[in-house]
């Protein structure tokens, strides 16, 4: 049963990592043939720094993943804190279906469905255009809050309520109990939030298509773009740089999830020996 569930194991790891190595590899390739492999060049990594386009792709990419990941992991923290404070069990509930709504949505829809506001929005107000660098930075905010309180929740409901009460008794003012002794508890799930903000708003695609503005490209619209041409090795570059910078990414939010939980394992030791 173990040899044959490690086999069935690597089959499944083989499957799904296959694509990836293959693209990896021939970014590498010296030639321009997706193919066959016919030497090792850093050919492609140079053309993509010669692409004027793609590099501004890129920083608008960078930009409003970033803006969006600081507003969103700003207002998740704070809606995080306010539910976690609800005492009805029913509202409650209702709060936490309606932040998993933008989740559980499809992304056309979603994204259909801000672009019909924004235009209308738009043409209430006259303004000429009404898709621009805002309109996809609301839309990314949307769809990355939810993300960040289903991952600060959580840790809050883990920290002991009494720690709060106790800085409140000590002379501490209600915002500065919640700066110096909340925010340190919850920092994991607020950093691994934040982490899972960033990357799926720079791999967004369907939303940003639907409520982008002339004059502001992101990377994955100009992906799409590319495709309708012959895709060049460079692609493969781009996608093995995007693929490196999300897998570091992950680790950290797993290293973090790891000492959070070995903080929490020698903590409910060291309670288990007061009682003790």
């Amino acid at each position: 049963m173990k040899l044959s569930a490690k086999i069935y194991s690597a089959i499944i790891f083989g499957f799904l990592f296959a694509p990836i190595l293959v693209l990896i590899v021939f970014s590498f390739n010296e030639a321009k043939s997706l193919s066959v492999f016919s030497g090792v060049s850093l050919k492609w990594y140079q053309e993509l720094f010669r692409d004027k386009n793609t590099l501004e792709a890129v920083k608008n990419t960078l930009v409003l993943a970033a803006s969006a990941t600081a507003i969103s992991t700003v207002m998740g923290t704070m809606a995080a804190v306010g539910i976690n404070k609800l005492r009805s069990k029913w509202y409650r509930a209702a709060m936490n279906t309606v932040t998993d709504i933008p989740m559980s949505n499809p992304d056309i829809i979603t994204g259909i469905s801000l672009m019909l506001m924004f235009v209308f929005v738009g043409r209430l107000f006259g303004a000429s255009t009404s898709l621009n660098f805002f309109t996809m930075l609301i839309a990314h905010i949307t769809f990355c809050t939810p993300y960040v309180i289903l991952q600060v929740l959580p840790k809050l409901q883990q920290m002991d309520k009494s720690l709060h009460e106790a800085a409140m008794d000590l002379g501490c003012t209600p915002m500065r109990a919640f700066l110096k002794v909340e925010i340190p508890e919850i920092m994991p799930g607020i950093i691994t939030g934040a982490i899972m903000a960033f990357t799926l708003s720079l791999d967004d695609f369907v939303i940003s298509y639907f409520t982008s503005g002339n004059g502001f490209e992101t990377l994955p619209i100009r992906i799409y773009g590319m495709t309708k041409k012959t895709v060049t090795p460079k692609m493969y570059a781009l996608a093995t740089i995007i693929f490196l910078v999300t897998l570091s990414l992950l680790l950290i939010s797993n290293f973090v999830d790891n000492e959070d939980q070995a903080r929490l394992r020698q903590a409910r030791k060291e309670k288990k020996g007061k009682k003790d």
